[in-house]
């Protein structure tokens, strides 16, 4: 039988990647909801590719001929979808209430929206548990940890190790990085990606969101949760075990990998995408330096002081990435902006309510920053 698959984020590049894997598999997958954020004319595209499936425009112009339109609109579709796994792919903490409103559906959860786990993961986690759905990550370093965990069981691991490419400017100093323009922070040497995860996948503040994340995916203290840079991008995590070893998951850096071993988990069917092969592969490793790319630290701050203050290192990163685009700050405001707003007391217990105040807090308090 086929399953049925929603796909939030359907233009963006994870869900064109979750696209090519379900037209690869056409014969397992009915496709019966598909979303974007502003892409009208490419969502229409994909209706009529996918006639039978609902479709639903984040934020639509006023000619657009999709009928479905704005938050409450899609959090509807995702409910009447009656998708069996939901591949979230929309960027940002706009992906938080939709990935709540699929598992509240009965949905399995592919998880690409970090945000949905930094943010709040505990109430996730509890839904999930409550409404027997799993929460799957497709994150290539999350997918990959996922695996190993399953491989070697948890109670044996020491410590996770996540690897970053380290972006475009690894080798720039801290005088070159005053100057980098929007242009050249989103040419990125090994992943094609949105532009907002491009742009974080140079400060590093991509690599901060994943520490945040392993730390409550994988119930893992923050020092637990090491970082190395590895340009190469083929090992995409690893686990060290209490005795010392290390064990790793290496593949092509292709997104379209680990979305089908979600949307099959837990099974792991053959792969039409090709393997790796190791012949005349050369893997390099170096540690992250945090006085150029302070946004790793930051997010290591925030996640040792828990409660809402990972919500306020999102919520002000998001803010200071926009200013960046719009031209109003540099590339090195973006830590600078986020250093401010973790100065204030982000404390307090985790619901609905209370992230919802502190992402709007932090972003006002980032944009006054900005603007002063």
């Amino acid at each position: 039988m086929k399953r049925r698959l929603a796909i939030l984020g359907a233009t963006g590049s994870i869900g064109t990647a979750a696209l090519d894997v379900a037209r690869a598999n056409a014969e397992d997958f009915d496709i019966v909801l598909l979303s974007a954020n502003r892409s009208a004319a490419a969502l229409e595209k994909l209706g009529a590719e996918f006639p039978r499936a609902l479709r639903a425009l984040g934020a639509a112009d006023a000619g657009s001929r999709v009928s479905r339109r704005g938050r409450e609109a899609l959090l509807a579709a995702i409910g009447e979808a009656g998708a069996d796994i939901t591949v979230n792919g929309i960027a940002g903490a706009a992906g938080l209430l939709p990935s709540l409103a699929a598992l509240r559906s009965g949905s399995s959860l592919a998880l690409a929206n970090k945000e949905t786990a930094v943010l709040a993961y505990p109430l996730v986690k509890a839904l999930a548990e409550d409404m027997g759905a799993p929460v799957i990550p497709v994150d290539s370093e999350h997918a990959a940890v996922f695996k190993l965990l399953e491989a070697h069981g948890r109670d044996g691991v020491r410590e996770i190790i996540l690897t970053a490419s380290g972006g475009p400017f690894r080798r720039h100093s801290l005088r070159q990085l005053e100057t980098v323009s929007v242009k050249e922070a989103l040419a990125h040497p090994t992943w094609n990606m949105g532009p907002k995860i491009t742009v974080d996948s140079a400060t590093m503040a991509n690599k901060g969101l994943e520490v945040i994340e392993a730390v409550r995916l994988f119930d893992m203290k923050p020092e637990q949760v090491k970082v190395v840079i590895h340009p190469q991008s083929v090992v995409h995590s690893l686990v060290r075990l209490a005795g010392g070893a290390l064990y790793a998951q290496l593949s092509r850096p292709d997104m379209r990998l680990p979305i089908q071993e979600a949307l099959y988990w837990p099974e792991t069917p053959p792969t039409p995408l090709g393997v790796l092969d190791l012949a005349g592969l050369r893997l390099d490793f170096e540690a992250p330096d945090g006085e150029r790319f302070p946004m790793l630290p930051l997010a290591y701050e925030a996640a040792r002081l828990g409660g809402l203050y990972p919500c306020a290192y999102n919520g002000a990163n998001e803010e200071a990435v926009n200013a960046f685009f719009q031209g109003r700050a540099g590339f090195l405001d973006i830590p600078r902006v986020v250093r401010y707003v973790l100065d204030r007391d982000w404390g307090g217990e985790l619901t609905l309510e209370s992230i919802a105040e502190a992402d709007r807090g932090s972003r006002e308090l980032a944009a006054s920053r900005i603007g002063g």
